[in-house]
């Protein structure tokens, strides 16, 4: 079983308890498919815009015992406002050059449910 740490969208901390997360990791549905069932280890925010936060809670995660490091569908899909972060790119860059290639980083945790 894979432990991942999700990184959320910090400004959508009141609009989602990030429950659409932890059921896809657990039943490993949406970008979790490839490796099954996960165990969540950490699910913090980027904290805050633009996300410079995030590259040192990745590492953080990773510390605390994660194996792959995911960007919610907060930051990348832009749910549930439908308003993805414009700072996505850079922190996933960030985020992949700072872990290597030795750390999956996904770049979303569930498909936007349809309403």
């Amino acid at each position: 079983m894979a432990k991942v740490g999700i990184i959320r969208c910090r400004q959508t901390e009141d609009l989602c308890g990030g429950a659409l997360d932890f059921h896809c990791a657990a039943k490993g549905k949406g970008a979790f498919e490839e490796f099954g069932s996960c165990q969540v280890v950490g699910f913090v925010s980027c904290g805050g815009c633009p996300g410079k936060r995030a590259v040192a809670r990745a590492q953080m995660l990773c510390d605390k015992g994660a194996e792959v490091v995911v960007l919610a569908s907060c930051i990348t899909k832009g749910t549930p406002l439908d308003f993805p972060c414009p700072h996505r790119e850079i922190m996933l860059q960030a985020i992949r050059k700072k872990l290597g290639d030795k750390v999956p980083v996904l770049d979303y945790t569930h498909q936007v449910p349809k309403h």
